[in-house]
């Protein structure tokens, strides 16, 4: 009976262990900075050049997210989104990304959580209704294998900020992809929430992105 007593004891400490386990330790981390000045951006860069307009939407892409705190894992998405890429001369390094989101299309996993991620505490979608992402730079090479370096503004919870990711892309005669896996930390965006003294969450977020975004 002490035996039994102990496997279980045990197997309790590796399940709790395992719930609580963070997500992101194993993600690539977004380099995130204040954002660069319109006169310094208009400076430093030369006009881009215009290449082909390949839209994206939620119908064929997903932003997907995982957050966790002390005692599991929480997962979600948004529903609504859309974007382009401008592709220039099938290069991705010479092309740039856009995308809108509409956070009140925020849905956990969960259910009650989805209209917690609404409230103040997080994205306060009434007072910010969209987060907003725009490229100015794609290099080759990435962190973890990633085909392209992605450096861009982020505009979410009314912060402004650079973000550097690393991301997969593939130019195809049908379509361009793009997959990403990053971690992120929430509070660089003014969503501090700490959740509940025995209970707190964690400040990194993984974000998991598909993007696809047929030829015309």
């Amino acid at each position: 009976m002490t035996r039994l007593i102990s496997l279980i004891s045990l197997c309790a400490v590796l399940v709790m262990f395992s719930a609580c386990a963070n997500p992101a330790d194993n993600a690539p981390k977004a380099v995130v900075s204040e954002a660069a000045s319109p006169a310094v951006s208009t400076a430093a860069k030369a006009p881009a050049t215009q290449g082909t307009k390949l839209a994206f939407a939620n119908e064929s892409s997903t932003i997907n997210f995982v957050g966790s705190k002390v005692t599991g894992i929480e997962e979600g998405s948004f529903k609504k989104f859309s974007g382009a890429i401008d592709l220039v001369d099938n290069k991705p390094e010479k092309s740039s990304v856009n995308v809108t989101i509409d956070l009140s299309s925020v849905e956990a996993k969960i259910g009650k959580l989805t209209e917690h991620l609404k409230s103040p505490d997080f994205f306060d979608v009434a007072k910010y209704p969209q987060a907003t992402f725009a490229s100015s730079e794609i290099k080759s090479g990435g962190e973890k294998g990633a085909t392209h370096t992605v450096t861009g503004t982020l505009d979410l919870h009314g912060v402004k900020k650079t973000v550097t990711f690393p991301a997969t892309i593939n130019v195809a005669a049908d379509a361009v992809s793009v997959a990403s896996e990053f971690a992120i930390n929430r509070k660089d965006f003014g969503i501090v929430y700490a959740g509940k003294a025995d209970d707190l969450i964690r400040d990194e977020v993984v974000l998991k992105l598909s993007v696809k975004a047929p030829r015309p």
